[in-house]
């Protein structure tokens, strides 16, 4: 089968490799479509852990295709169905995958991290991941462009469980990317009374307003326009959605009484520790939260949201491309061109 996998930095092959099969309790996907995101990019750029000349790995993780073979004891599922997956799953045994959250296994794996990913034409699908749930199958309308980005909302989804949008809430998310929209666009189905969006980037405000009008896009100070946006009360809820200490900072500093803020994705260690206003967190009786990746059942909420049309993500995708445009899919993404790009089989 035609696949593209990572030797090291920057060292990324498109070859011919041999065609995994389903053995007992796995699924063989035909992959339809897998959306690249920013650590896709971070791997491409950094390397990973594992991965070298001799270990090179087929990575991509947001996934979408048709069951090809299943193997013998699956139940369930049947070839030819349309289906999309989430990529991490657990050991199945230890208290976090007890309570649901398998994405939190301190041994938990992931398709196109450590394990083989979706930038091949078929992807293999252990039998752990099946058993847990991994794979979920998808209506006939929606597309496998918009199934494959599942996975990126379902992390959103989880942020936003955190801090608990309430309707009429006022949000800021800070950050217009990819993620970022997608909590403008959930913020705004959640019923938030007002949605903002900050970025440096003119460009990707522009995009972010052609998306959806609803959200207001604010530049220049930041504090400034909040405040009178919010008639001096401050935010209800705050998005970081962007890599920026300095972000991280001013986020509390924007917050009105009980407001909650959520650090979505990390920060290089390089850039850490980030200093706090306490005394902020202290007198306004703040929340402050994290999130990182998605349980299961937060997955097929969003799946569900997407397939009973209460979010479009079709207008997210950018561009699609076939396996041998990966160089330029790649070189879109890491520039910030547009949202998400995907490739498609």
């Amino acid at each position: 089968m035609k696949a593209v996998r990572l030797y090291g930095v920057c060292d990324l092959r498109q070859e011919e490799i041999p065609t995994p099969h389903a053995g007992p309790g796995e699924i063989l996907l035909r992959v339809k479509a897998t959306a690249l995101c920013g650590t896709d990019v971070r791997m491409y750029l950094n390397g990973a852990a594992g991965i070298d000349q001799d270990h090179p790995r087929v990575i991509g993780h947001e996934i979408s295709g048709v069951i090809e073979e299943m193997g013998e004891g699956v139940q369930g599922y049947e070839p030819g169905q349309r289906v999309c997956v989430a990529p991490n799953f657990g050991c199945g045994v230890c208290d976090s995958c007890v309570s649901g959250n398998t994405h939190l296994c301190g041994s938990y794996q992931a398709l196109g991290i450590n394990l083989d990913g979706g930038l091949a034409e078929y992807v293999l699908v252990p039998a752990r991941a099946v058993s847990q749930g991994n794979v979920a199958a998808m209506a006939d309308h929606v597309s496998f462009e918009e199934a494959s980005i599942v996975e990126p909302l379902s992390c959103v989804y989880n942020g936003q469980e955190q801090v608990g949008i309430r309707p009429g809430d006022k949000v800021l998310v800070i950050g217009a990317g990819p993620i970022g929209v997608m909590h403008a666009l959930l913020a705004n189905m959640q019923g938030a009374g007002l949605v903002m969006m900050n970025d440096l980037s003119p460009d990707r405000l522009r995009t972010c307003r052609e998306i959806d009008p609803s959200i207001v896009t604010v530049e220049g100070n930041l504090k400034e326009q909040v405040m009178e946006r919010t008639g001096g009360k401050g935010l209800d809820v705050c998005i970081v959605a962007c890599p920026s200490p300095q972000a991280q900072t001013e986020a509390v500093e924007l917050m009105g009484l009980f407001g909650r803020v959520l650090f979505f994705g990390g920060l290089p260690a390089s850039r850490q520790p980030v200093p706090i206003n306490t005394n902020l967190v202290h007198y306004r009786q703040l929340s402050l939260h994290g999130s990182t990746r998605a349980s299961l059942i937060q997955y097929r909420k969003v799946l569900e949201f997407v397939q009973s049309g209460r979010l479009q993500l079709g207008n997210m995708i950018t561009r699609t491309y076939g396996l041998e445009e990966i160089e330029e899919a790649f070189s879109a993404a890491k520039g910030a061109v547009g949202m998400k790009h995907v490739v498609v089989f």
